[in-house]
């Protein structure tokens, strides 16, 4: 596995657990929410950028991604 693609995952699972902290999910359920809601193929395509903002940041942004998508925690 390349150094990219662990760092990759790092930042999925962290972002994921602080996305779950935020609104009170489990990890679980805050995975299936971003995933339902094509934030897990975001944040993998757009890892390069993503990853040099700030996880509150990234957070709210990915919240109003996934309500754009059709989600209703925002």
């Amino acid at each position: 596995m390349s150094k990219l693609t662990r760092d990759k995952i790092e930042y999925i699972v962290m972002l994921v657990n602080m996305f779950a902290r935020r609104f009170s999910l489990s990890d679980v359920e805050a995975y299936r929410y971003i995933s339902q809601y094509q934030g897990i193929e975001l944040m993998d395509e757009f890892y390069d950028v993503m990853h040099t903002q700030s996880f509150p940041d990234m957070v709210e942004s990915m919240a109003k991604f996934c309500a754009r998508n059709g989600g209703n925690l925002a």
